[in-house]
């Protein structure tokens, strides 16, 4: 293994802290193609997951630590920078008052549908129109739970390598495939290939307890105010209901989300 380099960076108006603070908005992601991680936890299960960055940024005055001396050796080995800095400019990159102590910036996924492999779990997750960040983190870690392939986005869904639905996944999007696409492309890639749509509906639904679940199941839910178009409820496969006892008139998109797939999983296994 390569001996361990570390930079230090001591100057708020430094390049590579203008670059690192400006990876916090999605054109710049985009343009460079990565994102940015923060915690010893999450960057810790990427390294597990073979996600290793390209880029590791730690704030100087830590005690040693061996998950971070792994992360160091990990990103040396593979030819990465270590960069050492104080933790109020840690805190600026990140936008948060107090900083965990490390972040990597790490090269984004491929989101295509053509790199998905349907045949690789029972269940799928499907978000159509999500737009807050949280829900798509949280989203990403029902998936991991369930031991779903991953999370496909329909139509203009809130970005998975934002901050925070990076940081909402809690190490998800590392283990989680995701996918991206219009509903003219998910729909024909879908029927290409074995796979039930699903989602919660109030159109000639089934209780959700009681459905014919098969796999692999697509679990499909809609924007959070919004929900689902009601042409993309009559092209799924099935249909279903979810009692609600109480005055609100539907469950938050990602609990949705979370209490189907747990029902089509306790399905598919009996």
């Amino acid at each position: 293994m390569p001996a361990v380099t570390r930079r230090e960076i001591t100057g708020f108006s430094n390049p590579t802290v203008k670059y690192l603070r400006s990876l916090r908005e999605k054109k710049h992601r985009k343009r460079e193609g990565v994102f940015l991680a923060e915690g010893l936890r999450l960057l810790t299960d990427a390294r597990e997951c073979g996600h290793v960055p390209q880029m590791l940024v730690m704030a100087a005055g830590r005690d040693p630590h061996p998950l971070i001396a792994a992360l160091e050796g990990s990103v040396a080995e593979s030819g990465g920078e270590i960069i050492v800095t104080t933790p109020d400019i840690l805190s600026k990159i990140t936008g948060k008052d107090n900083p965990q102590g490390v972040a990597g910036v790490f090269a984004e996924f491929d989101t295509s549908l053509a790199a998905l492999d349907r045949s690789r779990a029972e269940i799928w997750l499907v978000a159509q129109a999500l737009r807050d960040p949280g829900n798509l983190g949280t989203m990403l870690r029902t998936g991991d739970a369930v031991g779903a392939g991953g999370l496909i986005l329909i139509d203009d869904c809130a970005d998975p390598f934002s901050v925070e639905a990076v940081r909402a996944s809690m190490g998800a999007v590392f283990t989680q495939n995701i996918a991206r696409a219009t509903w003219d492309e998910f729909l024909p890639w879908l029927r290409g290939g074995n796979g039930q749509l699903v989602a919660a509906s109030l159109r000639d639904a089934l209780p959700y307890r009681a459905a014919p679940y098969a796999a692999p199941c697509f679990v499909m839910v809609g924007n959070e105010s919004q929900g689902l178009p009601e042409s993309y409820e009559m092209a799924c496969d099935l249909r279903v209901t979810m009692p609600m006892k109480g005055s609100a008139d539907s469950l938050n998109a990602a609990v949705a989300a979370a209490v189907l797939a747990y029902e089509v999983l306790a399905g598919l296994e009996t």
